[in-house]
């Protein structure tokens, strides 16, 4: 591993990198003789990711792929669906056409996580171990899976961006990896894990049980390992960081802090969170809930707005049409009816439900979950959240509202709203 990272962030909170200092970092990035002569996988986000892929795509085919033998590309899809060829086109900026006349023999592949024969075990983190990086929380063994085509080369580059996260505390690093390109049963035991642990105690932090894993897991990985971790805001690139996935992970982490965490003074009763369009089904756009969860007050209401979402999720729609959304002790109080349940699946719904208590067979969600999407209502009620016509919805009606405990988020999903308070608490 090298010890040292390239770094390079905006000058201050209102700055943005622009594309001569982009390039001129990747040009410097791509002089690292580990990549010499190497045959070399870039891990990618999918699209419900913001991040210049296709500016990171084009120069690192221009200036790292000719120093390699191969360079390659791979989507860390985890679960979601794999990209059709349309999509792909518009992640990388560059249709297959185009692609393989300016680098040719370049290939884009989307990780699938559940086919057949893709995956390969990497070893066991013991039980008394997993003890100890989760806080007690899991004691059984963790089989280490991930998709066996990185052993078809010579090092592995993490390309994507950091956030705040809810499963584990920040995205980026390692995360490419488990659940990345990994299978499902990292993906339900990382995500269970994080349900177990709740959002609030997780979300904005960058050492949490399910990252201690993470990074645990990345060390069983054969193969050489580095990270471009990116820290993207709604208007552009504000930081690059290179070096071992770890480092240049921490690195990001303190970044992505200070530019997508939003600190408030109150709680709101009502908040309308708008969804982007690159969240197009409830499996993703329960992002609004995450980040904005600690700032709903007790008893208060949050609204999904979607009008362009149709159903809940095309991988795990069955399942959660069976389970529906409910909060987390819900489940463990009736362990026994939904020990069978795959782990991401319950995580997802007591992600989107939020905190909460079951006693005495009665359920208590502290905030009431809306969905305003094309979703119908019999089905929103149906799985245990409730319902707004979108097109009675005026999101004008719900702006520069705060002083009356009404908030809108625009674009939500990406920043985390945090009370101040809690800020001092864990300072």
């Amino acid at each position: 591993m090298v010890e040292n990272i390239m770094e390079l962030a905006a000058a201050d909170s209102h700055e943005l990198l622009d594309e001569t200092q982009i390039e001129s970092f990747v040009v410097r990035m791509a002089a690292d003789p580990v990549f010499r002569r190497k045959r070399v996988l870039a891990i990618i986000p999918d699209d419900t990711r913001t991040a210049p892929v296709p500016l990171l795509f084009r120069l690192l085919n221009d200036h790292l792929r000719p120093r390699t033998i191969q360079l390659d590309w791979m989507i860390a899809l985890g679960t979601h669906p794999p990209l059709p060829v349309d999509r792909i086109a518009r992640l990388v900026g560059v249709g297959e056409e185009e692609r393989e006349r300016r680098w040719p023999g370049t290939r884009v592949m989307n990780h699938v996580w559940d086919l057949p024969g893709i995956l390969t075990t990497l070893g066991t983190i013991p039980g008394a171990e997993a003890a100890g990086l989760t806080g007690g929380i899991i004691h059984e063994d963790i089989v280490v899976l991930i998709n066996d085509l990185i052993l078809d080369y010579d090092l592995l580059l993490v390309v994507g961006p950091t956030f705040p996260h809810e499963v584990v505390g920040f995205s980026g690093g390692n995360k490419y990896f488990f659940p990345g390109i990994s299978g499902g049963d990292m993906i339900n035991f990382t995500h269970w894990l994080s349900a177990q642990c709740t959002i609030p105690r997780t979300i904005g932090f960058k050492d949490t049980p399910v990252r201690r894993v993470l990074d645990r897991a990345a060390a069983l990985i054969p193969r050489r390992r580095r990270c471009l971790s990116l820290v993207v805001t709604k208007k552009g690139l504000a930081g690059m960081f290179y070096g071992a996935p770890e480092a240049a992970f921490d690195k990001a982490a303190d970044l992505s802090a200070t530019r997508h965490i939003v600190t408030t003074d109150r709680r709101y009763h009502t908040i309308l969170a708008e969804s982007p369009v690159m969240y197009d089904e409830i499996w993703t756009a329960g992002k609004c809930m995450y980040k904005l969860m600690s700032v709903v007050e007790k008893g208060g209401r949050l609204i999904i707005y979607a009008p362009h979402i149709t159903g809940i999720s095309r991988t795990h729609g069955e399942w959660m049409r069976k389970v529906g959304y409910h909060v987390k002790d819900y489940f463990l109080g009736q362990w026994e009816r939904f020990a069978h349940v795959p782990g991401c699946i319950l995580a997802h719904s007591a992600h989107v439900r939020g905190l909460g208590s079951y006693e005495n067979g009665v359920e208590r969600c502290d905030t009431d979950v809306v969905l305003a999407t094309a979703i119908p209502e019999e089905e929103c009620r149906a799985v245990n959240l409730g319902y707004m016509d979108p097109a009675m919805v005026d999101p004008g009606a719900y702006r520069a509202r705060e002083d009356e405990g009404i908030l809108f988020v625009p674009q939500a999903g990406e920043y985390l709203y945090r009370l101040r308070a809690d800020e001092r608490r864990e300072a």
